[in-house]
Formats: structure tokens, C-alpha cells, sequence
């Protein structure tokens, strides 16, 4: 499945959404306009730099609720409620500030409201799609502090975010509720990423160089760039670490039981192409078939923002929580088995 087949909007499309109410004509996404060249970096390459935060998009579910089947925008009264639940939420700040409290108002950072079902757009309904037999088998070996009912007994229960490695791919370019900063750096065959969550970089050549082998695997794993159009830099990413502590799709409105596996032939395909000054489409295609059935894609909007200050992401200071986990699970099932 080419990626091409994701049809693409530009920021303005997402946030207004068309006006009508139909379902056939809410599943309609437009084409990615094409005509805008962004200018040319020292080195004649398309100029991508700057911050592209993605904490706007926070409030818009990763897969789309089964009763909006195919519907990729909100009908009128569906937007409504989406933006009554977004400034709701947005205004827990100032409630807590007036109130002399700190909550979740001080802790989750709400975007803005927009007409999208869902983040997902490949396949058609916007979900993830069935897993594999050995997929499920996978799926169900994963370990993480966000599976319910799950026992931890042993740094093993946890997966990579739990430990502060990484949110890993493609979750990393999804928001949390948090700590949504991308900043971009270019330098002549490079583009780095740097991600506020977790306080990694992706680091991505675009001088054409082989990967690296095979047998090479990284949380992130091994990107490769290139520029198309003079206004969309491509990137395929392969060589994922997979197992059971790997991380997975968990962001707003994912599956939140972490059972969304990677195997070493994953291949995630990335297109960001810019669409204005500071307007951008983020596309991505992944497609794992030892895991799923079949491939799955997404969309979001990007908006540069410059102003953007990224902190740092202390995740647990002085590496305590984990153990902590462990001891409190322990005293906890003590205490039952005492009792019983």
C-alpha cells in the first residue's frame, strides 16, 4: 500500500472541517495541497527548521469510536460536544489556580478543537486493524504500567516508557497529554528531531548512505531520509526493536491495555510536507506483518511555533519508581494474602 493513498489537508481544512453534516461527504479527506515551496536552506534543501509542537492536537482520539464508522470529521453537534469537553478541560487550570489546588489542570496540556474522528485514517474506519495469531501471542507476553490488573513483580513489567528510554515509533510523534514539543535541526544531509518527551533525538540522514544491518535494532529504530517535491521530506524507518518491554501505541485515545506489538520486519513510511509558511501534514504508513492483518496510517496537522519552550522531561528523578512499583505491589498482595 503506497502511502500516497493517504489523502492529505492542510491545517485550515482540519480546524474548520466542512460545514455539511452527511456521512458520505464527512468521509471524504482532500488532497494535500501541493503548490506551496518553502524556502531553500544554504545547502538547497527545503527549510524544515523551527518548532512544530504538537500539543494543539491533544484531544483528538488516536483510533476513531466504533459508532463514526467511516467518518473521518464530526458532524455539527459532534463538534459541539468535542469543544465543550476541550474547553472544559483547558479551563481546570485556571479553576485550580483560584482555588489554591494542583491537579490535573497543572499536569495535561489540552489542544484545541477540531472536527477529526480520529488520528487513525488507514484502515477506513479508522481503527487499528486485527492482529496476527502470533501478533496476539505477542500482544498478550507485553508488560507495561498502563495493562490493567497487571502484577509487577520484576523491572521486566515494564516497558520502555515506564523506564524513561523511549515512547519509541510511531508513538513518539503523537501527543501525550504533555510534553508535545518537536523541534526540528537540518544540516547539509541530516535532519535531527528532538522530542520533549523523553529528551530524545531522531536522527535522520538524508545523504543517501545504507542502513545499517538488519541485525541492528533500536527502540526507534533506523531512519533514512529523502526529499520529494521540493516540499515533503520522506522517511522509512526499519530495524525496531521488538519484545515484550518495547513500547507501543499509548497516547490520547489508544488502546490502553499496551498490546500493540513490533517485530523486527516493521516498516514505518513518514511524509511531512509543508503546506504553507508554518503549516505542515504529517502522514505515516505502518506495516508490520508478522503482528496485523494489515497496514495502518495516520494523519495529523503540524503548526510551526517558534515561541514554543521545551523543558526538560525529568520523567522519575533519582530512578526510584520502579522499585517502588515493585515494593508496594509486593506489600499490597502480602497484605491480602495475610488477611486471607
Amino acid at each position: 500500500m503506497r502511502l500516497a493513498l493517504l489523502a492529505g489537508v492542510t491545517a485550515a481544512t482540519l480546524l474548520a472541517g466542512p460545514a455539511h453534516s452527511q456521512d458520505a461527504e464527512l468521509s471524504i479527506l482532500p488532497p494535500i495541497p501541493q503548490a506551496y515551496q518553502p524556502a531553500q536552506t544554504p545547502w538547497g534543501e527545503p527549510e524544515f527548521r523551527g518548532g512544530w509542537p504538537i500539543d494543539h492536537l491533544n484531544g483528538t482520539p488516536f483510533e476513531r469510536p466504533v459508532e463514526q464508522g467511516n467518518r473521518v470529521f464530526l458532524t455539527d453537534e459532534e463538534y459541539a460536544a468535542k469543544t465543550q469537553r476541550i474547553d472544559a478541560a483547558a479551563a481546570r487550570y485556571e479553576n485550580e489556580d483560584s482555588s489554591d489546588t494542583m491537579g490535573m489542570g497543572h499536569w495535561a496540556e489540552m489542544g484545541e478543537s477540531n472536527r477529526r474522528t480520529s488520528f487513525l485514517t488507514v484502515p477506513a474506519n479508522g481503527r487499528l486493524p486485527a492482529k496476527t495469531e502470533e501478533g496476539q501471542r505477542q500482544a498478550d507476553l507485553m508488560r507495561s504500567s498502563w495493562r490493567n490488573g497487571q502484577r509487577f513483580q520484576s523491572w521486566t513489567d515494564f516497558d520502555s516508557w515506564d523506564r524513561c528510554i523511549t515512547r519509541g515509533l510511531p508513538t513518539s510523534m503523537f501527543p501525550g497529554m504533555y510534553n508535545n514539543g518537536i523541534r526540528i535541526f537540518q544540516s547539509p544531509g541530516l535532519v535531527a528531531m528532538q522530542l520533549e518527551m523523553i529528551h530524545e533525538v531522531r536522527l535522520i540522514p538524508t545523504d543517501g548512505r545504507a542502513s545499517v544491518p538488519a541485525q541492528i535494532g533500536h527502540w526507534m529504530g533506523e531512519s533514512r531520509g529523502h526529499w520529494e517535491n521540493g516540499n515533503t521530506l520522506v522517511i522509512e524507518t526499519t530495524n525496531f526493536r521488538p519484545g515484550p518491554s518495547a513500547t507501543s501505541v499509548v497516547t490520547s485515545g489508544s488502546p490502553r491495555d499496551n498490546d500493540s506489538p513490533v517485530s523486527t520486519a516493521a516498516h514505518l513510511v513518514e511524509r511531512i510536507t509543508m503546506t504553507g509558511p508554518d503549516t505542515a501534514v504529517y502522514e505515516m504508513l505502518f506495516t508490520d506483518p508478522v503482528n496485523y492483518s494489515e497496514a495502518w496510517g495516520a494523519r495529523t496537522d503540524w503548526q510551526r511555533n517558534d515561541d514554543y519552550e521545551q523543558f526538560e522531561y525529568a520523567c522519575h528523578e533519582g530512578n526510584v519508581q520502579i522499585r517502588n512499583y515493585i515494593t508496594a505491589d509486593r506489600a499490597a498482595h502480602a497484605g491480602g494474602a495475610a488477611a486471607e
